[in-house]
C-alpha cells in the first residue's frame, strides 16, 4: 500500500469515527427528547378532569400544532409512543441503564412488550446480540421470550437447569426455512434446510451458539452413531446436540437421545467443558411420553417443537401456555399476562 493510500484510508477513518459519534449524539440527543416529550404529555394530561378525553384531544391539538413548526415525525400515533415511551420507562436512571445505544427504531417496537421483564429482555438482548431493527421485530413477533423455557416452571433449586432453560425455546419457530406446511417431511430435507439458512437458525436458537458439525460421527469399539447437528454454546461452555424428528415424539427417540450425550460426554467433551445439552428438535409431542420420561428430571435433556410457519400471535400464545401446562405450571417469578393499551394504527 503506498504512502498516498494508507494517508487517505487513514482520513476517511477519521470521518467515518466521526460521522458514527455523530448519528450516536444525534440518536441519544432524540431518544432523550421523545422521554421529555412523553413526560410533559402525561404531566399535562393528569390536569384534566376527564383523562381519556381530555389525552386524546390534547395530543390531536399537540400533533396539528408541532406538525405546523416541525413537519413530518409528530402524528398523533408517534406522540402515543412517547407517552407510552415515558410510561414504559419513567425512572430516567433506569431508562439510561436499559436503553443506552438502541435507536428511537428500537425503542418504539420494545415498548410495546407485554411485560417489564420482558421489555428488560429485549432491551438487553438488542444491545448484546446487535439486532438490527427487522430481527428485533420477528423476535417480538414470535415471543421470543416468553418461549424461553426460563419463563416457564422450572424447579427454584435445579441452578444448572435454570441456566440451561435461559438458553432453550419451546417451540422453535423456523418460517424462514420455508418448509411446505403439511406435506411429509423427511429428516434429512429439514437438516438440509437448516444447513442452507443456518445463519438464520442460529439467530432463532438465541445467544452464545456456534454451529459445529452436521451429521458427527462418534463411535464405540463396535458400532458407529451419527448425530444430526452439533453446536457450541461459548456462554454455557458446553456442547449442544440436536437430533432432528420430523414426527410425534416418542420415548425410542427420548433413549436415543440420552444415549448420544452420555456418549458424547464420554467420547467428546473436554475437560473444561459443562456437561452436554440435548435437544430434540420434534413436529409434535406427547404430553405423557414427557411426563413419564427421563426429560422429567434431566438436567441435560430437552424436547422442543418446531413450527413450520410463522403463527398467528394468539395461535403462539395458546401453543406456549400449553407447554407450560406440560412442564408443570407457572413459576413463582413468571410475568403473569398484562393488558396492553390499544395503540393507534
Amino acid at each position: 500500500m503506498s504512502a498516498l493510500t494508507t494517508f487517505h484510508a487513514d482520513i476517511k477513518g477519521i470521518l467515518e469515527q466521526a460521522r458514527g459519534k455523530a448519528r450516536s449524539a444525534v440518536n441519544a440527543a432524540m431518544v432523550e427528547a421523545y422521554w421529555l416529550i412523553g413526560q410533559r404529555i402525561v404531566q399535562e394530561e393528569q390536569q384534566g378532569q376527564h383523562k381519556a378525553q381530555y389525552g386524546t384531544r390534547l395530543m390531536e391539538e399537540l400533533s396539528i400544532a408541532l406538525t405546523a413548526d416541525f413537519g413530518k415525525g409528530f402524528s398523533y400515533a408517534n406522540l402515543y409512543n412517547f407517552r407510552q415511551f415515558f410510561r414504559v420507562f419513567p425512572d430516567r436512571q433506569i431508562l439510561y441503564t436499559l436503553c443506552r445505544e438502541l435507536s428511537w427504531s428500537h425503542l418504539r417496537l420494545i415498548i410495546r412488550a407485554d411485560s417489564q421483564q420482558a421489555i428488560e429482555y429485549y432491551c438487553n438482548e438488542t444491545r448484546a446480540q446487535n439486532w438490527t431493527v427487522r430481527q428485533l421485530e420477528r423476535n417480538l413477533k414470535t415471543q421470543s421470550y416468553q418461549r424461553l423455557l426460563s419463563t416457564q416452571a422450572a424447579p427454584t433449586n435445579a441452578s444448572a437447569q435454570a441456566v440451561h432453560l435461559d438458553f432453550i425455546k419451546d417451540p422453535y419457530v423456523l418460517e424462514f426455512l420455508q418448509l411446505p406446511e403439511t406435506s411429509h417431511l423427511k429428516e434429512s430435507q429439514l437438516e438440509q434446510a437448516i444447513i442452507d439458512e443456518l445463519q438464520k437458525f442460529l439467530l432463532e436458537l438465541g445467544k452464545g451458539f456456534s454451529f459445529v458439525a452436521r451429521q458427527m460421527r462418534i463411535s464405540t469399539e463396535t458400532s458407529h452413531f451419527f448425530i444430526d447437528l452439533v453446536f457450541y454454546n461459548y456462554l454455557l461452555k458446553c456442547f449442544v446436540i440436536i437430533d432432528l424428528k420430523t414426527g410425534k415424539l416418542t420415548h425410542q427417540d427420548i433413549g436415543q437421545m440420552d444415549m448420544y450425550v452420555r456418549m458424547f460426554d464420554d467420547l467428546k467433551r473436554g475437560e473444561d467443558d459443562n456437561p452436554t445439552i440435548g435437544i430434540i428438535l420434534c413436529d409434535s409431542k406427547d404430553e405423557t411420553v414427557v411426563k413419564y420420561s427421563v426429560i422429567k428430571e434431566s438436567q441435560q435433556l430437552f424436547a422442543s417443537k418446531y413450527q413450520r410457519v410463522l403463527p398467528t400471535e394468539e395461535e403462539l400464545i395458546a401453543e406456549i401456555e400449553r407447554e407450560k401446562r406440560l412442564i408443570g405450571g407457572r413459576s413463582d417469578n413468571e410475568p403473569t399476562d398484562e393488558e396492553q393499551d390499544e395503540t393507534p394504527t
